[in-house]
């Protein structure tokens, strides 16, 4: 399940969602802080795991 990064428009916390695909399509989060869904997904980066050795 993938880990998106956003900040909070209100209180401006940053915090981290697991959400799937559909989830994530769906709507934007809450804030665990604050509530507010005023929320912007922040670039993150990502760690693809295979099996092949480099």
């Amino acid at each position: 399940m993938p880990t998106y990064e956003y900040r909070c428009g209100k209180c401006r916390r940053a915090f981290t969602a697991r959400l799937s695909m559909s989830e994530h399509d769906r709507r934007k989060p809450a804030c665990p802080k604050c509530g507010s869904r005023k929320v912007a997904q922040q670039l993150a980066s990502f760690f693809p795991v295979t099996s092949k050795k480099s």
